[in-house]
């Protein structure tokens, strides 16, 4: 479906909106397609084609409000959709917080930020793609004795969300991956698996299968004849790959919903020193190509380029309309997440870093669900090497790492220039100066 036919469905529904007595209303819409394949050990998996659409509505009476949903955009299932949400809403209790997000908020101004860039393959192209990934990573060593598969995804969607205000927001982008995982045996039987993936909006930014298949071979054979660590306190660097999970929970704790339930360690923490001084993290909707860019958040909010923490201290929540006047402040256009998180790094490279910490342990991998973020408190299982003299000396794997997030936050004392650029969060490894570890 094209853009102009899920704006006049958005409009069919707003219109029924209004004419069924809802004193205001919202609605998205979408329509998506795509390809996805795996291969494993040469044989195809799976193939799936996606052809999928969806319609939202929101209406609010005054302060009540309620939400049905459809996939068919014929006028009579709009309307079916509407009534629906209007009859749900007669039982529903009202909240003096609720509503569309304010008219003079919309966004005005909507750049090209180069999302959308169809890939140009089919299922067969696909395939061969995926299979040369695989082949390639069985290729680099003999050790590699089994796969858990390649794959390859390609999909374009379109999306429109409007309001009562008047306001029509429309996004087309794209999303493109390859991904292969790999299992490595040594001399003893004992066996370890890794993978490695790129994901883009443009085909053409991908790294190749092959790179891809051979990444992921080496990182998998790098885990072979893996040792224990002795239990001690050591500094700790999070690889890039998996630092953003670490700034994920900076987000979880300063959302508006943790906040006005003070159910965070970070609570009423505005203009408080959280980081080291050298620490700048900030948004950057507008970045061309991006995974996290938006023009407009999920209520029509004009996004903004804006420091989340600057020179070490909060300056400043992440909040929808709803969270922002349950605490008596403005929304921060983060209906649906943040966008482009960045956090500046230094001027070392990764060799760098290690060269730094001289002693410690490199985190890879990260396992289990040990982080409560209204207390702060951090332990996760875990995966990764051990350092010594600057140089990655051997694998470790079962150990614990542990800590609170207030003393990692505090005790960050690089970032490397390595950054990870396949999310919404951007950052290179991470250097801790002291956890737990346990092995």
């Amino acid at each position: 479906m094209n853009m102009q036919q899920l704006e006049q469905a958005a409009e069919i529904a707003l219109q029924q909106a209004k004419s069924q007595g809802a004193t205001s209303a919202e609605v998205g819409v979408s329509h998506s397609s795509g390809v996805s394949v795996s291969v494993r050990q040469g044989d195809i998996e799976t193939l799936e084609h996606n052809n999928d659409k969806g319609l939202g509505v929101t209406v609010y009476f005054g302060k009540t409000k309620a939400s049905a949903s459809t996939s068919d955009f014929r006028e009579q299932a709009i309307a079916d959709t509407v009534k629906a949400a209007c009859g749900i809403a007669k039982h529903t209790q009202a909240d003096e917080f609720s509503g569309l997000a304010d008219a003079d908020l919309m966004a005005t101004e909507f750049p090209d930020l180069s999302l959308n860039h169809p890939w140009d393959i089919d299922a067969d192209q696909a395939i061969a793609i995926a299979t040369e990934c695989e082949q390639a990573g069985f290729d680099v060593d003999k050790k590699i004795s089994n796969s858990e598969g390649a794959s390859v995804s390609s999909h374009q969607g379109n999306r429109v969300y409007a309001n009562s205000h008047g306001f029509v927001g429309s996004t087309s982008s794209t999303r493109h991956s390859i991904a292969c995982t790999l299992i490595a045996e040594d001399n003893n039987g004992g066996m370890q698996r890794d993978y490695w993936y790129d994901v883009r909006r443009d085909g053409a930014d991908l790294a190749t299968s092959v790179d891809i298949g051979q990444r992921a071979a080496q990182r998998t054979l790098r885990r072979l004849n893996a040792q224990t660590v002795p239990t001690g306190n050591y500094p700790v660097i999070f690889a890039a790959e998996i630092a953003p999970s670490l700034f994920g929970q900076l987000i979880g704790a300063i959302r508006g919903r943790a906040q006005y339930k003070k159910s965070t360690f970070l609570h009423d923490h505005l203009g408080k020193q959280i980081f080291p001084d050298f620490i700048h993290i900030h948004e950057q909707p507008y970045l061309l190509k991006a995974l996290g860019s938006a023009a407009f958040d999920g209520e029509g909010v004009a996004t903004q380029t804006r420091d989340i923490i600057r020179e070490g201290v909060l300056q400043g929540y992440v909040l929808d309309s709803y969270s922002a006047r349950k605490l008596n402040m403005k929304t921060t256009a983060n209906s649906g997440g943040v966008h482009n998180l960045t956090i500046e790094s230094g001027n070392l490279n990764f060799a760098e870093l290690l060269k730094e910490v001289g002693t410690g342990v490199l985190v890879t991998e990260t396992m289990g669900m040990g982080v409560n973020i209204v207390t702060g408190d951090y332990s996760q299982g875990a995966a990764g090497f051990w350092v010594e003299n600057g140089i990655i000396q051997h694998a470790i794997d079962e150990f614990t790492i542990a800590s609170n997030l207030r003393d990692m936050f505090l005790g960050i004392q690089a970032v490397g220039n390595d950054i990870e650029q396949r999310g919404n969060t951007r950052t290179g490894s991470v250097w801790i100066d002291n956890m737990m570890i346990a092995g």
